[in-house]
């Protein structure tokens, strides 16, 4: 029977990280720095702001990691924290477009799958080209999986301005999309 708890080096991290020790900060801020830069990126209209976004987030991780619980992944809590921070950066910026209703909204068929073609670098272009609101609408529910219901809640928006915000995105990637392999091929296939 051991007196002493063995800490594994994540939690050792994380322990460190709450007493303040520098050298431990920097580590998890370099371990998780490209995956939450790809995060906030996804929010953010360019890398000036993205990083921003990366900073205050990681700013928040330090002085709330000592309520990190381990009951989930160390990089989900840091992301949530990253997808909050980026919530919340929008919402002081108060730059989300005119909300359109939902019955004003529609989707159009994609056809030919020219999405399969392009790099991942060219669709978070596009994606970053979105308006605002459009782009966090669609990353919180095309990529990072809430529901309309969470969103509207998150955002303070109703759960058809949710969907109609999402339609609207996802036309106008398709509307960008269908321009980009047109001018790349000549004409749409």
């Amino acid at each position: 029977m051991g007196l002493f708890k063995t800490y594994t080096a994540e939690e050792k991290l994380i322990r460190d990280c709450a007493r303040g020790k520098a050298r431990a900060q920097e580590e998890l801020y370099h371990t998780h720095y490209r995956t939450m830069f790809g995060v906030c990126l996804r929010y953010c209209k360019d890398r000036d702001l993205a990083e921003d976004v990366l900073q205050e987030g990681f700013i928040k991780v330090f002085k709330s990691i000592d309520r990190f619980r381990g009951s989930g992944s160390l990089e989900g809590w840091i992301r949530r924290i990253m997808v909050n921070t980026a919530l919340e950066h929008h919402r002081r910026a108060a730059r989300f477009l005119p909300l359109v209703d939902l019955d004003e909204a529609y989707d159009q068929d994609a056809g030919h799958d020219l999405v399969a073609e392009m790099s991942h670098k060219e669709i978070l272009a596009l994606i970053q080209e979105l308006p605002d609101g459009f782009r966090t609408i669609f990353n919180l529910y095309a990529i990072e999986g809430f529901n309309h219901r969470e969103i509207g809640e998150k955002l303070g928006i109703s759960e058809g301005t949710s969907k109609s915000q999402y339609s609207r995105a996802r036309r106008q990637l398709q509307e960008k999309i269908q321009q980009l392999h047109t001018t790349a091929y000549g004409k749409a296939q």
